[in-house]
């Protein structure tokens, strides 16, 4: 397929251009014509096996898209990262996943990834929306979309993304706010420089301290004098380390295990540091404590001690230097303006759970003290401000982008170094994980920062809409990992979005809603296909995290309707610890989608697990909800450098695309000690297929194809307790059979990590 040299923008000049256009005529466009002027391949929901249920289905080749798309997709999926959610999926895999839940069975799924696919008269539903990618996906392949999400920071961020927005109105209204607070907020973060020069503070370096148990002298919790090094230190060793003598400002060399302060000229370890593990050793008295411990006795959220900025020269280079008393005076400063402000910020307690635990054990009690004073001071500057928009469309984007900058600008946040985006997001463990040595960064920014409102406006808020102007899809050109965006091939994201089922049947293409899925407006046998993404059975509780946002949504927008409890927690949500919780809660959204969807419709949902108890669970639910499993393959997981995902022994790189089918329209099968003939053939298959293709599993890689391949089979039976029977004594069957296709693959349990390719 030829590319035109005109849809060949990826410059900034062209998106530049773009934009501007953009801004001039903000109508929507219905449709692109497709660069190489094909004609639009149109869809129809319909009877018979579809494409996704066939073997042939191409996961090996779009898993390979979507591999690239993993890397960064914030920068190839835009419109659906304007905001943080968790365990976001891949929206190539999404694309696919429904057009071949549309196309008839013997269609070429990879061959109309890049055809311009309409579905005029479809309509999909998502119950676990998310962050918005199949809604995202189905509204770029002209289909109506529904979704829902029991979490409102979910609603309210797939809301702001989907929604249909005058650029020019936003243009207008980021340069009036720029206008009314950007000098006041950046009047915290200046300083003069020992030549006397003025310059902007790019970043402030601080560090937790801790009051001796034996001797009662603050210590540093440093757990290094380094403070700062490059992202790529063998190719740029130069790193900076504090003196803890006299806390000069020294650049070393990040293998230096001694070195010579240049201001005090005395010597020490820059790899050493007072905090080791989870103790401290004090440097006055040598008296060994706990750290975690030491601070809840103590009753107060830990203190901490500026001890150095990076600064933006005037020439536009970067210098490192200690703090100064200016620089405590500016920060008293900004403590006596937030005194003086009524209603600044939320005060809003942080409850009990496992993803919060951490944070409760430092004695952060509420949401607020994340932050120090003058962070508090300029978030309240700008949430003001913020809040007095008169458009409800603006004011929500606006909130939209100021809680995204909320996860970069806090005191949970940390320093990645120069060559990489600088701030380390506080959700970067999936964790409320208080961090021992913070970085303050500066909120409004300049164009060297990152992580603030006026960057991130650039990088997300712009850069989504004009993703959403003009969609593309990224190709691998020839060998290796060259790629190119192809554009042309969907409709434009932004859509008038219904807030009642009535709204959405009188013609609106997209409603949204925020509640329990198990329970919805939607009337019987009224979606062609649900399509989703549900939470997975863990300890990683998204509502947990998404209270962080949610009490400053709610402090600027309003405490009305889903926004009138402090917290996002439900009692309904279906992400759960526990089997029988985790199992109850999808069954019922998934009998709702049984109600909801029509009789030849079908289910896809991608998922994978490590434990027996997931699949387990997903199986009872999918019974007891009147689904069996219709077909399953192998695609590529989310990001693949993911936090956990590089701390894991055994990763996981693939998901399971898992496609049923109401169990009414579907033969059972008593079995009868041929189970296994049916299991392994297929698994084994995939396994290669995946290897052919030069992805590396890993041995739970190849658990969960095995594990869907038994599902698929056992989901058969004639009743769901002859099914879980089967389930719980298979393990013995299972683990041999993953054995053996691991050990055909060759790989090496010891230092594998799910592909290594870009």
């Amino acid at each position: 397929m030829k590319r035109a040299a005109a849809d060949i923008r990826n410059d900034s000049s062209a998106r530049s251009s773009r934009w501007e256009a953009s801004v001039l005529d903000p109508t929507p466009q219905l449709a692109f014509a497709h660069p190489d002027g094909e004609s639009v391949v149109c869809l129809e929901p319909g009877p018979g096996p579809r494409a996704i249920e066939d073997d042939e289905f191409q996961f090996e080749a779009l898993s390979d898209i979507a591999e690239v798309e993993s890397w960064r997709k914030e920068i190839n999926r835009p419109t659906t990262h304007i905001h943080k959610w968790w365990a976001q999926r891949l929206g190539t895999v999404f694309r696919a996943l429904t057009i071949g839940a549309f196309a008839p069975s013997g269609a070429n799924v990879f061959d109309l990834f890049y055809k311009p696919v309409r579905i005029p008269s479809g309509t999909v539903f998502d119950p676990f929306m998310g962050s918005g990618t199949t809604l995202a996906e189905t509204v770029k392949l002209g289909a109506k979309a529904i979704g829902r999400d029991i979490n409102p920071v979910a609603h309210f961020l797939v809301k702001c993304a989907l929604s249909v927005h005058d650029r020019k109105a936003i243009l207008e209204t980021f340069r009036a706010i720029e206008s009314d607070v950007a000098d006041d907020v950046r009047s915290y973060y200046r300083a003069t420089l020992p030549d006397g020069t003025q310059a902007d503070v790019l970043y402030i370096f601080w560090v937790k301290t801790v009051d001796c148990p034996s001797c009662a002298a603050s210590v540093d919790l440093f757990g290094s004098q380094i403070f700062a090094r490059h992202a790529y230190p063998k190719k740029v060793p130069q790193a900076q380390a504090v003196c803890p003598h006299c806390g000069g400002i020294n650049a070393v060399h990040v293998e230096d295990r001694e070195a010579k302060c240049s201001s005090c000229r005395k010597s020490f370890d820059p790899g050493a540091g007072p905090a080791k593990g989870q103790g401290a050793t004090c440097p006055s008295c040598d008296h060994n404590f706990p750290i975690a411990k030491t601070i809840r006795a103590s009753g107060n959220p830990p203190a901490h001690r500026m001890y150095a900025k990076l600064v933006l020269l005037p020439d536009g280079s970067k210098s490192y230097h200690p703090i100064t008393d200016e620089d405590r005076a500016l920060y008293a400063k900004a403590e006596r303006a937030l005194a003086k402000r009524e209603n600044a910020y939320p005060v809003v307690a942080i409850e009990p759970g496992y993803n919060t635990s951490q944070a409760l054990g430092y004695n952060y009690r509420h949401w607020h003290e994340m932050f120090n004073a003058r962070q508090l001071l300029c978030l309240s500057i700008l949430a003001e401000r913020i809040r007095g928009i008169p458009d409800p469309v603006l004011r929500d984007l606006f909130t939209c982008l100021f809680s995204g900058a909320l996860e970069f600008n806090n005191m949970f946040a940390s320093y990645k170094g120069e060559g990489t985006g600088a701030v380390r997001h506080m959700f970067a463990h999936h964790i409320l994980k208080p961090e021992r040595v913070p970085l303050e960064a500066n909120l409004w920014g300049t164009p060297k920062s990152s992580g603030s409102f006026s960057t991130m406006f650039e990088g997300r808020i712009r850069r989504a809409l004009e993703y959403a102007d003009d969609p593309f899809e990224l190709r691998i050109a020839g060998k290796g990992s060259k790629t190119e965006k192809v554009f042309g091939l969907s409709e434009r994201i932004g859509a008038p979005v219904a807030e009642t089922y009535r709204a959405f049947a009188n013609g609106k293409r997209v409603y949204l809603s925020c509640g329990d899925s198990g329970s919805t407006d939607l009337p019987d046998g009224s979606v062609d296909a649900v399509i989703t993404d549900p939470p997975f059975f863990d300890n990683v509780h998204y509502s947990q995290l998404a209270d962080f946002f949610h009490v400053w949504q709610r402090h600027i927008l309003g405490a009305g309707g889903y926004r009138e409890p402090d917290t996002t927690r439900s009692d309904r949500e279906v992400q759960n610890a526990d089997e029988g919780g985790f199992t109850e809660r999808l069954a019922a959204v998934l009998r709702e989608s049984h109600r909801v969807l029509k009789e030849d419709g079908l289910l896809a949902f991608t998922y994978h697990h490590s434990r027996l108890e997931g699949w387990r669970c997903v199986l009872q639910a999918l019974m007891e909800a009147g689904f069996g499993i219709s077909t399953v393959h192998p695609i590529k997981a989310e990001m693949s450098v993911a936090m956990p995902k590089l701390q894991a022994k055994e990763p996981i790189d693939l998901d399971i695309i898992l496609v049923c089918r109401k169990r009414s329209c579907m033969k059972t099968h008593r079995w009868n000690g041929d189970l296994w003939g049916t299991v392994a053939p297929p698994a084994q298959a995939q396994a290669e297929r995946l290897r052919a293709s030069g992805r590396r599993l890993s041995r739970n890689d190849v658990r969960i194809i095995v594990m869907a391949q038994l599902l698929r089979q056992i989901s058969r039976s004639p009743t769901m307790e002859s099914a879980l029977h089967l389930v719980d004594t298979a393990n013995g069957e299972t683990e041999m059979l993953i054995d053996r296709i691991h050990a055909a693959g060759g790989e090496s349990k010891s230092n594998e990590r799910a592909t290594e390719r870009t």
